[in-house]
C-alpha cells in the first residue's frame, strides 16, 4: 500500500477497526459483518495498524517492578519467580525490596496457611510494610540473633504478623546458636519451642534472608568464635540461610553446626510449599548465587543492583529444581 493510500480517511478507518478489536473486544467476524469488509481485510488492517504505529502495545507490570530483570533472573536460576524492584536511588533500595516482599505475601498467603518467618532485618522490614494478610498461623523459623545490641528479634515480627491477620503466633524464645548440642536439644524440647517446631512440617510459605559468610553478613557467623568461623570458612561456607551453610556450588554443608542450632532443618525447609528469599545488598551476590544453586529457594525478591550482580555470577542458565 502506497503512502497515498494512508490518507486521513483511511487512517481513521483503521483506527476505528483497531478500537473495535482491541478496546471494545469485538471479534474480527463481527467487525467484518458491521463494516462490510472481509474478515481477511480486517485482519490485514489490524496488522497494518500495529506496523504503522496506530496501535502501540505497552506492557507495564507496575512502577515497583523491573519486568526484564525479573524474567532474566528467574530464567538464569530456574526459579518459580523472581521479583526485581525498579531502579531508583540506592538509599531507597532496602525499603523498596521490603515493600515488594510485603505485597507478595499479601497476594500469595492463603487463609489457613502456616507462614514461617526467619530472623532477618529484611524480613522484619517486610512485616513492617504489611497492610493486610490472610488469616494464617505465623511461626518463627529460628532462635533469636543473640547479640546484646540487637533488639529487632524475629519474635516481634511473628507477633506483628499474627496480630495483623488474627492468627496464632508461635515464637521461639531461645538463642539461635547454643554452645553444645545437648543444650540445643534440651531447648528444642521445651514446650514453647516444641510447639513452633511442630509447625515446621506444615509450612505453606517460609520467608528468609540470605547471609554471607563474613563479618556483619550472617546471623550465625557473628556469634561464633574466630576459630569456628575460620573452620567453617575452610569447609567452603559461602552463603547462609536460617543457619544452613552453603558452598559456592550450592551444596548444603554437613559441618556439625546444625546440632548447635535452634532452627528449621534442611529437609523441613525443602518441604515448604514456597520459600521466599529477600536480598537487598549487591555485596551478597556470591552468597545469594550459592544459595540459589542449592535449590532451597523458590522465589527471590531483590533490588536491581543485586539482580545485576547475580546475573554476572549466574553464567549458563541453571536447570529448574
Amino acid at each position: 500500500m502506497s503512502a497515498l493510500d494512508w490518507g486521513p480517511a483511511h487512517r481513521l478507518q483503521v483506527a476505528e477497526i483497531a478500537d473495535r478489536y482491541f478496546r471494545r473486544q469485538q471479534t474480527k467476524v463481527t467487525i467484518a459483518a458491521e463494516t462490510g469488509l472481509s474478515r481477511f481485510r480486517v485482519a490485514r488492517l489490524l496488522e497494518a495498524a500495529q506496523e504503522r504505529g496506530i496501535v502501540r502495545v505497552a506492557i507495564d507490570p507496575g512502577a515497583d517492578l523491573d519486568a526484564a530483570r525479573s524474567a532474566r533472573l528467574g530464567t538464569a536460576y530456574g526459579l518459580r519467580r523472581a521479583l526485581v524492584t525498579a531502579e531508583g536511588p540506592a538509599r531507597t533500595a532496602p525499603d523498596r525490596v521490603a515493600a515488594l516482599g510485603a505485597d507478595l505475601l499479601c497476594e500469595t498467603v492463603r487463609p489457613g496457611d502456616v507462614l514461617g518467618l526467619a530472623w532477618s532485618r529484611t524480613v522484619n522490614d517486610v512485616v513492617g510494610h504489611l497492610h493486610r494478610l490472610a488469616r494464617c498461623t505465623v511461626v518463627q523459623l529460628c532462635g533469636a540473633y543473640s547479640l546484646p545490641w540487637r533488639r529487632d528479634g524475629s519474635a516481634t515480627a511473628v507477633f506483628r504478623a499474627a496480630a495483623l491477620c488474627g492468627g496464632e503466633a508461635y515464637p521461639i524464645y531461645a538463642p539461635l546458636v547454643l554452645p553444645d548440642p545437648e543444650t540445643a536439644r534440651t531447648l528444642r524440647e521445651q514446650p514453647g519451642v516444641a510447639d513452633a517446631y511442630a509447625r515446621f512440617g506444615e509450612l505453606g510459605t517460609a520467608v528468609v534472608g540470605i547471609g554471607a559468610w563474613r563479618d556483619g553478613g550472617s546471623t550465625v557467623h557473628d556469634v561464633l568464635s574466630t576459630q569456628e568461623r575460620r573452620r567453617l570458612g575452610g569447609r567452603g561456607a559461602c552463603g547462609e540461610i536460617v543457619g544452613l551453610l552453603v558452598d559456592p556450588d550450592g551444596r548444603v554443608l554437613d559441618t556439625g553446626l546444625s546440632r548447635h542450632l535452634v532452627a528449621i532443618g534442611e529437609a523441613q525447609l525443602r518441604a515448604a510449599g514456597e520459600v521466599v528469599a529477600l536480598v537487598r545488598d549487591p555485596e551478597r551476590a556470591a552468597a545469594t548465587d550459592a544459595v540459589l544453586r542449592s535449590g532451597l529457594v523458590h522465589t527471590l525478591v531483590c533490588d536491581a543492583a543485586t539482580a545485576d550482580a547475580l546475573l554476572g555470577h549466574a553464567g549458563e542458565p541453571l536447570a529448574p529444581r
